[in-house]
Formats: C-alpha cells, sequence, structure tokens
C-alpha cells in the first residue's frame, strides 16, 4: 500500500462532524417546533434551517471525500 492509500483527507471527517451536529440542532429544532421559546426571532426557526444546511453540507463532504477502496 503506498502513502497516498492510508492517508485520510481531513475533510472527510469535518464532513462527519457537520453530519453529526447538523443531525443534533435539526432534532433540537424540530423538537422546538411544539414549544418555541420567548426569543425575537422564533418564528424563523433558525435551528430547523442551519440543521438541515449542516447535515446537507456534512453529506456532501462525506460522500465527495470519503476513503477510495482497492
Amino acid at each position: 500500500m503506498s502513502e497516498k492509500d492510508r492517508i485520510l483527507p481531513v475533510w472527510f471527517f469535518v464532513g462527519v462532524l457537520f453530519v453529526i451536529y447538523g443531525a443534533l440542532i435539526l432534532a433540537s429544532g424540530i423538537s422546538e417546533l411544539s414549544s418555541p421559546p420567548d426569543t425575537a426571532l422564533a418564528n424563523l426557526h433558525a435551528p430547523v434551517w442551519w440543521g438541515a444546511i449542516m447535515l446537507a453540507v456534512g453529506l456532501i463532504y462525506t460522500i465527495a471525500f470519503r476513503p477510495k477502496r482497492g
């Protein structure tokens, strides 16, 4: 196995972290839909949007930079 085959790109791990954080933020945003917080812009549902965006970007990074086999 050559040196290039053993190195995992850091962007793969960034994508995995984005998927994890995006899923957690999206889940908390969905749970806030039933009882929104008393903040000024709660009607915009920021956790739902940012969680979905982070999840999508994380999936793109994870798929684009996944380790290649063979």
